[in-house]
């Protein structure tokens, strides 16, 4: 199929809002991933796929700044990664609310955190809540919310702070099928009328999909960027874009190349 761009480039004319140079991780002796490349552009959604244990998630906290990384380097808005920085935020797979904090307080937390006065998250939070859907919930605690909801709540924390960039660690696997649908389709829509850079790890194919403007395959041993593939489909989308002939190929072409893979690994194990 004709989906397969250079692994390092973000959309023509898109200002680079991430980059990765020849970047690195290893634990002991354990290298995770090695010369990883990659640039996302401006308000572009990158996805990003790979067999378990190839390093998605820990790339991820690389780029947040959460961890180290020893090889390579790190640009986010042209400066170097080292630590947490202003302009990121990161939503969870398994939420990360604080379980005594209210709705409310939890969506709060990170304009606490940056100084903000509270006149501006007096004014602010309640936006944010009702952008994914929770109003009415305000004072509820974690707990006295479903799955889904506790998600929304997550995802509007990091969307108080204004992110230029948004990392998505695998957010909606803690959730059930239908539940997963809806909170993909919220998030297009609020992207759509807030749209901000977005690099988003998965194990659904079909999720990275719907989500991605461009499809990063990590692979191999240890992994790097083996294919970076052009989704090619127009937004808004919707649960019709399912249906699109284009969505069909993109998927089977990357469930293809990762089955590849899975391949490969069964037979080393049964040498």
């Amino acid at each position: 199929m004709d989906a397969k761009t250079p692994a390092s480039q973000p959309p023509p004319n898109a200002r680079e809002r991430i980059a990765l140079k020849g970047v690195g991780k290893r634990y002991g002796d354990l290298q995770v991933f090695r010369n990883v490349n990659l640039a996302v552009g401006d308000r572009e959604i990158v996805t990003i796929v790979g067999p378990s244990g190839c390093g998605k998630t820990t790339l991820l906290r690389c780029i947040d700044g959460l961890i180290p990384y020893e090889e390579g380097e790190i640009l986010v808005n042209g400066a170097r990664v080292t630590e947490p920085r202003d302009g990121v935020a990161m939503v969870f797979q398994h939420f990360g609310l604080f379980p005594w904090k209210t709705v409310f307080d939890n969506v709060a937390y990170g304009l606490r955190v940056g100084g903000a006065p509270a006149d501006e998250i007096a004014a602010s939070v309640p936006e944010y809540i009702s952008l994914v859907g929770l109003q009415g919930f305000e004072n509820a605690y974690p707990y006295q919310l479903s799955g889904g909801m506790q998600q929304r709540c997550g995802l509007a924390r990091a969307l108080a702070v204004k992110p230029g960039v948004l990392l998505m660690d695998e957010p909606f696997a803690a959730v059930d099928a239908q539940t997963r649908e809806i909170l993909q389709l919220e998030l297009l829509r609020i992207w759509e009328s807030r749209p901000t850079t977005m690099v988003f790890v998965t194990h659904s194919i079909e999720e990275a999909v719907l989500m991605g403007d461009r499809v990063v395959i990590l692979k191999g041993r240890p992994s790097n960027v083996f294919e970076t593939v052009a989704v090619g489909l127009s937004h808004p989308r919707s649960r019709h874009t399912l249906a699109e002939k284009r969505f069909s190929e993109v998927r089977e072409h990357v469930w293809s190349t990762l089955m590849d893979e899975a391949r490969k690994a069964q037979y080393e194990l049964e040498r």
